[in-house]
């Protein structure tokens, strides 16, 4: 199979709308965390008081519980999810805007109320997006969309992050910084008025019982339901063990800040983003059950890496880069497989709420491995840790393995996934 045949699917409306709709979705999250956090500390306020912030995230955690809105009504305008889109991205803009005209010190209290309604909105794009996606791009383009759409992401995390802190040190005001911030997201409105209406349409629900309802009793009526939504958790186990406590381990190392820092967040990214592109070209040829197995393995047994720099007496910097360069390149190739596998288990019904329910699955290790990793450092030292950690990533591999036919199925008829057995 020729390299045009591998990198053919990047190249179409689809998978651009992915990509672009991915730096709007990533856009948001830092101007309710870290630079926020970094815009508070400048006004003076007390580290309690920005501990209190941290809180304003939730909605990304419980986005699920209004995503069966999103199935149920359809806006008046641009269909069922870029109608969606257009609001949730106005709103942000405003929200947005709305916070770079205060001062956190004299109205704090609606500070907080608009970083909430940021985080509520920027929640709620994710969902449409997702569902759009899924619904948008053909079925051997998932692996392409789900790449773009993380390096998308990825770019919006860097330009709301690392950028808005260099505008903001010394180029410009806070204030000022935020409504060019604004002003970005408001331009992502353009994105979803030329963005491709999705082809496979189906009807939403009725009645909001039935958008609640109706896609967990469609899940749970497929063959071997549990063991999916046991995969979808154990997927990613391995990768959220080694990675809970990472910048730790590696400054017990003996590691300085500012290399980590490099390592981590300049390599490591560079890594994580040639992964999922080259996860997606390898997808073409493997499909979905192998490159969840062969991916999945990498992904385990390259945590090995931080195993040999915890037993090496004295690890180079040439063991660091190396360890994190593997980690995270076999990690793109995971994202990339494991978002495809959520792509295919939606209904298109119901694709908001069931995607919704699982990427909140999926992430459950991300979010409840870091108290028992730091129980398990305590218990057995680094280099233990990191077996355990590779020995975290197993069950999933064998859960690929043990449903194997499911999952081609999944791949070779985009139906699947929503068939009732």
């Amino acid at each position: 199979m020729s390299l045009a045949t591998y990198t053919a699917v990047f190249t179409n409306r689809r998978i651009a709308a992915a990509m672009f709709l991915g730096f709007a979705s990533g856009l948001p999250l830092a101007l309710t965390g870290s630079t926020l956090q970094a815009w508070l500390s400048d006004a003076g306020l007390d580290v309690k008081t920005i501990g209190w912030f941290t809180l304003v995230g939730q909605p990304y955690t419980w986005k699920f519980l209004w995503a069966p809105l999103i199935d149920r009504f359809v806006p008046p305008l641009l269909g069922r999810r870029r109608g969606w889109m257009v609001l949730a991205q106005l709103a942000l803009a405003l929200a947005i805007a709305g916070m770079g005209g205060l001062d956190p010190q004299q109205h704090l209290a609606t500070f907080a109320v608009l970083a909430v309604m940021i985080a509520f909105f920027s929640a709620t794009q994710d969902v449409v997006i997702d569902a759009y996606r899924t619904e948008l791009v053909h079925h051997e383009e998932r692996g392409a969309a789900a790449a773009v759409g993380v390096f998308g992401y990825r770019m919006a995390m860097l330009t709301s992050g690392a950028l808005a802190l260099i505008l903001a040190d010394g180029i410009l005001s806070w204030q000022h910084t935020y409504w060019v911030m604004a002003a970005l997201m408001g331009g992502m409105v353009l994105v979803s008025f030329l963005a491709p209406e999705p082809t496979l349409a189906a009807r939403p629900p009725l009645t909001l019982s039935e958008a609640v309802v109706a896609p967990l009793r469609e899940f749970f009526s497929r063959k071997g339901a549990l063991l999916l939504l046991a995969l979808v958790i154990a997927y990613k186990l391995g990768d959220a063990f080694a990675g809970s406590l990472s910048t730790k381990f590696l400054l017990d190392m003996g590691y300085s800040k500012s290399l980590i820092g490099q390592a981590n967040k300049v390599f490591g990214l560079i890594a994580t983003i040639v992964g999922g592109f080259a996860g997606a070209a390898l997808m073409v040829k493997l499909g979905l059950y192998r490159s969840l197995l062969w991916f999945g393995t990498a992904q385990a047994f390259t945590n090995l890496g931080y195993w040999l720099i915890a037993t090496t007496t004295s690890p180079g910097n040439e063991l660091l880069f190396l360890a994190i360069g593997l980690e995270n390149l076999a990690g793109g190739m995971g994202t990339t497989a494991a978002v495809a596998l959520l792509m295919a288990l939606c209904n298109v019904r119901f694709t908001a709420t069931q995607y919704a329910l699982l990427s909140a699955l999926a992430a459950f290790g991300r979010v409840y491995v870091g108290p028992a990793s730091g129980y398990i450092v305590a218990a057995f030292g680094w280099a233990d840790f990191f077996v355990i950690s590779v020995l975290a990533a197993l069950p999933g591999v064998l859960l690929v393995w043990s449903m194997r036919a499911r999952i081609r199925a999944l791949d070779h008829d985009p139906q699947a996934a929503t068939a009732q057995e």
